[in-house]
């Protein structure tokens, strides 16, 4: 975090294939250790499964998957004299898909047996459904938040 000023917001490029800010910052989620080339085959051959499966377009499922995920509120942890509370707080549209991303991709590693593509795909259509490990993430994130209402006066 720097002392003075704000960091400047980087301008992500929309991705080759579907022309999408959201995929391309999905596949920026998905990489790790630098095999962006990786992710991306992955993230489009399970886009092309959704195609085969749903006989939908995959971009419309991957958005609505996103916005099913998404959360609305967050906790976020105050010390307040000695003592530390879960102090539910709104999110932005920007951070809720960022965590929806993320639990995405968490839900597509943690599936047992199949291959990364084969989960990456039936999660994104468990979340387009409204079912599958985002979606339950998001219900215990607003069950917490829910629960913890009481501490919403400590927001600041």
């Amino acid at each position: 975090m720097p002392r003075r000023g704000r960091v400047p917001k980087r301008k992500i490029q929309p991705d080759a294939v579907y022309n999408s800010v959201a995929a391309q910052r999905f596949i920026n989620k998905m990489t790790r250790r630098g095999k962006r080339a990786k992710a991306e085959n992955i993230f489009y051959l399970a886009m092309a499964e959704i195609k085969k499966k749903l006989n939908k377009e995959p971009m419309e499922v991957f958005e609505k998957a996103i916005a099913n995920a998404a959360p609305l509120l967050e906790v976020k942890a105050r010390r307040v004299g000695g003592a530390t509370y879960q102090v539910p707080i709104e999110v932005t549209r920007e951070r809720g898909t960022a965590i929806a991303m993320q639990w995405l991709r968490q839900g597509a590693v943690v599936r047992p047996g199949k291959s990364m593509v084969e989960n990456l795909s039936a999660e994104l259509i468990d979340a387009y459904n409204n079912t599958g490990a985002a979606i339950k993430n998001r219900e215990n994130l607003h069950k917490t938040a829910e629960a913890n209402k009481a501490f919403a006066h400590f927001r600041w």
